[in-house]
């Protein structure tokens, strides 16, 4: 879960937004918190475009393209990714004209943004993630307009690419699904066993966990981000998790 303002940048076609995107294994949902602005994807239905405002609950499963629109110039929304662990490693494919697509190395270069701690400070951070947001809507411009003219078949390609470009990923993503997704549900799946014989050891253990604001928002593809850490309160003190 992570809270993100949604760039005012204005990108070639005169809209203010991210920089388009798909998820490749994850489901993901805007909560919209302030402002007013679109949602706009391709997926099985072609183009679509939602508006988005204050209470708005919009979320879209993997393979859809989506670019969010900042009309207002401060929308903001609460973001909650599916497989924790999956989406901070990869999961995303942005929308690079189709030469940056060929391979690992040139789509990771043209995804590059330099590190909080790189000379230039904040400056130079925005134009690398402008100059990428950039780049994705120019990929993304184009392929709209081939989904407008030709239908869904249109995604195809990039679709393609975007296997390639995850698939050595996957052995990695199943540590983080059998650790976090998968292990919550069987966790579940104990709970339903134990409540049938009236077993009620678990709820012994049950505990409250919050979570803390990091101090610094970074550059993320639809916006600045704020995350939070989670930190479980034990007595007077916490303990943080990472």
């Amino acid at each position: 879960m992570s809270e993100v303002s949604i760039y005012s940048w204005p990108g070639a076609d005169g809209a203010a937004g991210g920089s388009p995107h798909l998820h490749t294994a994850s489901t993901e949902a805007y909560v919209v918190q302030q402002g007013s602005g679109r949602l706009e994807t391709l997926d099985s239905r072609g183009f679509t475009s939602t508006p988005l405002e204050p209470g708005t609950v919009v979320w879209f499963t993997p393979g859809t393209v989506h670019r969010a629109i900042n009309d207002s110039g401060d929308l903001r929304v609460l973001v909650v990714m599916q497989n924790a662990g999956l989406p901070e490693n990869g999961d995303a494919v942005m929308t690079f004209p189709p030469e940056y697509l060929v391979s690992v190395d040139s789509y990771a270069r043209a995804a590059h943004l330099p590190s909080k701690d790189a000379d230039g400070g904040e400056a130079f951070a925005e134009a690398a993630a402008r100059r990428r947001r950039d780049l994705a809507l120019a990929g993304y411009l184009e392929l709209k307009a081939a989904v407008q003219e030709l239908g869904v078949s249109a995604l195809a390609d990039f679709h393609a690419a975007a296997a390639t470009l995850v698939r050595e990923r996957t052995e990695l993503w199943r540590g983080y699904l059998a650790d976090g997704a998968a292990r919550q549900a069987e966790l579940t799946a104990g709970h339903l066993a134990s409540l049938e014989s009236m077993e009620t050891f678990y709820l012994q253990e049950a505990r409250t966990t919050m979570g803390e604001r990091k101090s610094r928002r970074i550059y993320g593809m639809c916006g600045r981000i704020q995350a939070w850490e989670l930190s479980e309160t034990v007595g007077a003190g916490t303990v943080a998790f990472g």
